[in-house]
């Protein structure tokens, strides 16, 4: 188990998919899914920053984000899906502060929250900016009984308040709970205990709220394992521990938050911990605190994982720090029932290394930063499409029916051909529009020897 310092990181062109299908002799041999990485920007480590930490996409369809450093504290920045990139405010380290971490939040206004962590003159900020970069300081923690770097993300409360955590500071210095509304009224919610053995200390990861009002989130540290802590906390403060990490073999350490999956559980990941103590984990809890491990990293996949999203196929995907080849991280899909799938291995050169999170786009595809790597060492954003998988065959006479994976929607073209050494495919059928998770055709087969299969995703 590490010891946590804010501010520091431990450690569409056509895609296709292709099988073969000896008829009527052999069963059609499926591939695993895969994803294909592009960069879409790499920051210069100057004055347009460097050390990216998350995405948001905003309701008018640009992702926005923020840079830890570069400038003079770090940055805020926009990206579309094409790449073009834009710097919108350079942090001067002043009553703006400075060194962003946590992901932007939108508001019903229409600018975007967030915080920052810096330490020089104040103990951090609440800040929004409008998406065209004015930036107005809403608080200034400038003393420890208030909060001081406040790192994670805030979350918009169904009452309009937005809610977040700092990582230290409060009444015991073991991190708050607060919640402040757009026009900058505060106010503290919970002070964490320090040394307690029911209560976490530390709270880094963003919470997330549920229909029944409360917000659910994880403490870093702390617990009588001193491996963190899940909790719900109501909106004015009344705050249950759900959950404490023993490490071994349920993890330690939650440093990404949250999500509230499509089945009602609760998601997360550990950094550390898990069956092999070291390597992070992912688990699931109920609103009643039933808990379970889904997977522990560190058995020759990857290691310390960055927090998790849920895609529209109802798979989770996200990404590790480090993985054991190259050392630079990995992408991931896991399914529910725990079984793993590397989607791609960052090399730590031009395609970045360290990716933090992942947020899905409207196009259906991921994208996210990388901490580090590029060709300047400071940094990428990337997307990762999901080449489509085929899941199933079956062959009733000379039918053959071929099923496989989608993203809702995706546009989809079966196509065919007798030989690898043929460029041409044939279409088979016409394209469909996905609209659920998977999707089915049918080929009818007689005389043929062999027949080859490929899927492709339309941009």
């Amino acid at each position: 188990m590490a010891n946590p310092v804010p501010g520091k990181k431990p450690i569409r062109a056509p895609l296709m998919r292709w099988l073969c299908a000896a008829t009527l002799l052999l069963p059609v041999f499926g591939a695993r899914a895969s994803g294909v990485l592009t960069t879409l920007y790499t920051f210069p480590g100057t004055t347009n920053g460097a050390n990216p930490n998350s995405l948001m996409l905003s309701t008018n369809g640009w992702f926005y984000g923020t840079t830890q450093h570069g400038g003079y504290g770090g940055t805020v920045f926009k990206i579309n899906t094409n790449g073009a990139w834009a710097r919108l405010y350079a942090f001067t380290n002043g009553l703006d502060n400075s060194e962003p971490q946590g992901a932007l939040v939108q508001g019903d206004d229409g600018d975007l929250y967030g915080t920052t962590s810096g330490v020089s003159v104040y103990y951090g900020c609440v800040f929004k900016i409008t998406t065209n970069g004015t930036l107005t300081t809403l608080y200034l923690f400038t003393n420890q009984i208030n909060g001081s770097e406040p790192a994670g993300p805030l979350v918009k409360g169904s009452d309009g308040w937005f809610y977040g955590t700092t990582f230290y500071g409060g009444t015991n210095g073991a991190g708050n709970v607060f919640k402040i509304s757009p026009n900058s009224a505060f106010t503290n919610l919970y002070s964490f205990p320090r040394g307690s053995d029911t209560d976490g200390e530390n709270p880094y990861g963003a919470m997330v709220q549920a229909s029944d009002g409360y917000l659910y989130g994880t403490a870093y540290g702390g617990g009588a394992n001193s491996a963190g802590s899940i909790f719900k906390i109501s909106t004015n403060g009344i705050l249950t521990t759900l959950h404490v990490f023993s490490q071994i073999p349920d993890g330690a350490d939650p440093d990404a938050g949250l999500i509230l999956a499509s089945d009602g559980w609760f998601y997360g990941t550990t950094q550390f911990g898990g069956l092999t103590a070291y390597a992070g984990s992912v688990f699931k809890i109920s609103a009643s605190g039933a808990f379970s491990s889904v997977y522990s990293f560190g058995t020759g996949d990857s290691a310390y994982p960055e927090g998790i999203v849920q895609g529209g196929d109802g798979y989770f995907y996200g990404t590790t720090g480090v993985d054991q080849p190259g050392n630079s991280g990995t992408v991931f899909r896991l399914g529910t029932n725990g079984t793993l799938t590397t989607l791609y291995s960052f090399t730590g050169g031009d395609d970045g290394g360290e990716p933090s999170g992942l947020i899905r786009g409207a196009d259906g595809c991921f994208y996210g930063v990388t901490y580090n790597g590029g060709t300047n060492s400071a940094g990428t954003v990337f997307r990762l499409s999901i080449v489509p998988d085929f899941q199933a065959s079956t062959m009733a006479g000379s039918a053959l029916n071929l099923t496989w994976s989608t993203e809702p929607g995706g546009m989809y073209q079966l196509q065919y051909n007798s030989s690898l050494n043929s460029s041409n495919w044939t279409n088979l059928g016409s394209s469909v529009a996905a609209t659920g998770t998977t999707l089915n055709t049918t080929d009818t087969v007689t005389s043929v020897p062999h027949r080859f299969y490929r899927l492709v995703l339309l941009p």
